[in-house]
């Protein structure tokens, strides 16, 4: 029997940071992007020959895009479900840094590539093929990006790939400046969730899309739409993780020397999500994701070095 493939949808930009201050300063780059962060440490986790990795996005037919494709091939993941749409280009952000060390975050996307996959002429194959996966893994933002109709497309897919006994996992990452209204998001997620197996938060994107409330509130507001597990992320406090009826907290270890939170929540579902389909428990599950978050947030940047990467 070959590999089963799990499916991430999302979206990748191009990250531009100046490497020098004042006129003439130069600028440096590198692709970054929530779900295709998870994507890259769930293929180095995953072994290959039991579980393929496929990204599902858009991008152009440019000398960038060419490198994201290059770059994903490298670490292991499948760019078959890619749509490359000759009209459009990868969007942008740049990292701006004050003297105080204070970052701003601006950004140029919003006609990109990953906007219109679904309209591109594979879209259909690819929508097939998620409707029979073994595990769809999407964010906020991967629906948020989309236009009204596509994301109904989408959302009647995730439908179909649970009724056919797959997984669908879903991470709240909520981003107030992608959405119409918090009206429409809490809308849409609750249809999402209705799908969904797994579903994996941020407690702060929760407070900040509802309103205030503590962990356990948003497991029983989460429960209520059907989501059979549950785990909700505290930054450095332990999450929570609700299962099978049972309600736990796992605390990760302490990490005293923090460099860059830069996709701690990212690494945390890679983790949980390749322990989860290792046929590990939600409670060890959890502790594979804060061990790995635990690590990324030690280096700079989204993506560690592969040998900086945590033994089990």
């Amino acid at each position: 029997m070959g590999a089963h493939t799990v499916y991430a949808i999302g979206e990748c930009m191009i990250e531009l940071q100046k490497t020098a201050q004042g006129q003439g300063g130069t600028m440096d780059y590198r692709f970054g992007g929530d779900t295709l962060n998870t994507a890259v440490y769930m293929a180095r986790l995953l072994d290959p020959a039991e579980t393929n990795v496929a990204y599902v996005t858009g991008l152009g037919a440019d000398g960038m895009s060419a490198e994201m494709l290059a770059a994903w091939a490298r670490e292991g993941i499948d760019t078959s479900c890619v749509q490359q749409l000759p009209d459009r280009l990868p969007g942008i952000y740049m990292i701006e840094t004050d003297p105080d060390g204070e970052r701003r975050f601006h950004y140029w996307r919003r006609d990109s590539a990953a906007r219109h996959w679904l309209a591109a002429p594979g879209a259909g194959a690819v929508l097939d093929r998620l409707s029979g996966a073994r595990m769809v893994y999407l964010s906020g933002i991967s629906l948020a990006i989309l236009a009204p109709g596509d994301r109904d497309r989408l959302i009647a897919t995730l439908a179909q790939c649970r009724a056919a006994g797959g997984t669908v996992v879903f991470d709240n990452n909520y981003r107030p400046r992608l959405w119409e209204s918090p009206a429409v998001a809490r809308d849409v997620y609750g249809r999402v969730l209705a799908h969904a197996d797994i579903a994996l938060l941020t407690l702060d994107d929760e407070v900040a899309l509802y309103g205030p409330a503590d962990a356990r509130a948003v497991v029983e507001r989460t429960r209520a739409l059907g989501v059979g597990e549950v785990v909700v992320k505290c930054g450095g406090a332990p999450c929570v993780v609700w299962h099978d009826g049972i309600l736990h907290e796992v605390a990760p270890a302490p990490v005293r020397d923090v460099i860059d939170t830069t996709a701690a929540g990212d690494s945390f579902g890679a983790a949980y999500m390749a322990a989860r389909l290792a046929g590990k428990g939600p409670d060890d599950a959890a502790r594979a994701g804060h061990r790995l978050a635990g690590t990324v947030i030690r280096h700079r940047g989204a993506i560690i070095p592969r040998d900086a990467m945590p033994g089990e």
